[in-house]
């Protein structure tokens, strides 16, 4: 991982969470257990902590083979779209123009300063939501409330109910200074729920907000995927 994230993970693997997290991914790994990503913590290496200009905050990986590639939401170059992705690209092009890309992979945003954080960072194949609750919540909180509490302006995208809850985590760490911060709600783009009311993720228009909100802070930010 990039240093800047460096001290904050390495206190957390000597904390009874760390211990914990640690011990139980052992053993599942022993029982046999097929765990995705092989780098849970991608996104820490790809983003560096003073660089976040965008948080988009996922709940936990893809936990079909080959798919979760440590960065949220997005897959491998030829690996096919999943559902969630594919409605994130339509957003895209309703909210920009931007035409869906050749691959699901975000990797050009990760290195532009979007950080693509799931709330858990591991996942047995097949079994969604099966490594919530054993200790990545106590990582991901900590992370999250080190972005918002650096003194750059950033932009918290927050989607389904996992991502909203940590609004309030956001708004204390901000509370100790005056750093511009936009936090965007809405549902999960999800094929379940990226319909729905009261915040449909479909026309919710996040992308050209952060966009324009950020070049009024001097950081501008490009959210095309093509080459």
């Amino acid at each position: 991982m990039d240093g800047s994230w460096q001290a904050l993970v390495e206190g957390f693997w000597q904390t009874p969470a760390g211990h914990q997290l640690s011990l139980f991914l052992s053993e599942r790994l022993k029982a046999g257990a097929h765990i995705f990503p092989p780098q849970p913590l991608r996104a820490l290496q790809l983003t560096p902590l003073p660089e976040v200009r965008v948080v988009i905050l996922g709940q936990d990986p893809y936990h079909g083979l080959g798919q979760a590639e440590g960065l949220a939401f997005s897959v491998q170059p030829g690996v096919p779209t999943p559902p969630s992705l594919r409605n994130i690209f339509k957003e895209l092009q309703f909210d920009l123009g931007l035409q869906p890309p050749m691959s699901g992979s975000l990797l050009p945003w990760a290195q532009r300063g979007v950080l693509l954080l799931n709330t858990c960072l591991t996942v047995e194949e097949g079994q969604a939501g099966s490594h919530a609750k054993r200790g990545w919540e106590t990582l991901t909180d900590a992370l999250i409330q080190a972005v918002a509490a650096q003194p750059q302006a950033c932009v918290f995208m927050l989607w389904g109910a996992h991502a909203q809850a940590k609004a309030p985590l956001i708004a204390q760490a901000s509370a100790a200074h005056d750093a511009p911060r936009l936090v965007l709600l809405a549902n999960h783009p999800s094929p379940l729920s990226a319909l729905r009311g009261p915040t449909p993720f479909m026309g919710c228009r996040h992308f050209s907000q952060a966009r324009d909100w950020l070049a009024s802070q001097n950081l501008p930010l490009n959210w095309s995927l093509e080459a």
